[in-house]
């Protein structure tokens, strides 16, 4: 009789709680079941010592819906890592911007204060790094044009091959 009066009395304490209250309310719940069972025992003139929670067991169903609970927070987590990843390239590419717009307002501005200079400035670094470029390559040959001055004026063009070997 004594361990039917016990499943009767765990069930229906266990009952007026939820999992969680389970967990974190063990001793919450341990007095409860042990003031009940020393009640109903009473009847049977028996004396309870202690009672005690040693081990939940929750069925598959609930297991796994914790799992998949931890799996949605971990995915949560994982998107907020992303949307901040995105948030920081976002203002990367905002930083850049401004930087080349600023960087186009000073060229601008040289334009302005100094003329064509400043582009002919960038044409001779332009064909400095293509003569650089050019130089190292053994299969290029460069065959100058004919009249005009420097090659390129008013005679024949210039002309540049790209010899392959096969």
């Amino acid at each position: 009789m004594l361990p039917s009066i016990i499943n009767e009395v765990l069930k229906a304490t266990v009952a007026q709680f939820d999992a969680e209250q389970l967990l974190t309310q063990r001793d919450r719940v341990s007095r409860r079941i042990k003031e009940t069972l020393e009640e109903r025992a009473k009847e049977f003139n028996l004396l309870l010592d202690d009672v005690s929670i040693t081990h939940l067991a929750f069925g598959r169903e609930f297991t796994k819906a914790i799992e998949h609970k931890q799996v949605a927070q971990q995915d949560a987590e994982r998107s907020k890592f992303v949307v901040m990843q995105a948030e920081q390239e976002k203002k990367a590419a905002i930083i850049q911007a401004e930087g080349e717009g600023e960087a186009a307002r000073l060229i601008s501005d040289a334009l302005a204060e100094h003329g064509d200079a400043v582009i002919d400035v960038k044409r001779i670094e332009a064909a400095k790094d293509i003569a650089q470029t050019l130089a190292q390559s053994p299969n290029v040959v460069y065959l100058p044009g004919g009249g005009g001055s420097g090659g390129g004026g008013g005679g024949q063009p210039s002309l540049l091959l790209s010899i392959g070997r096969r």
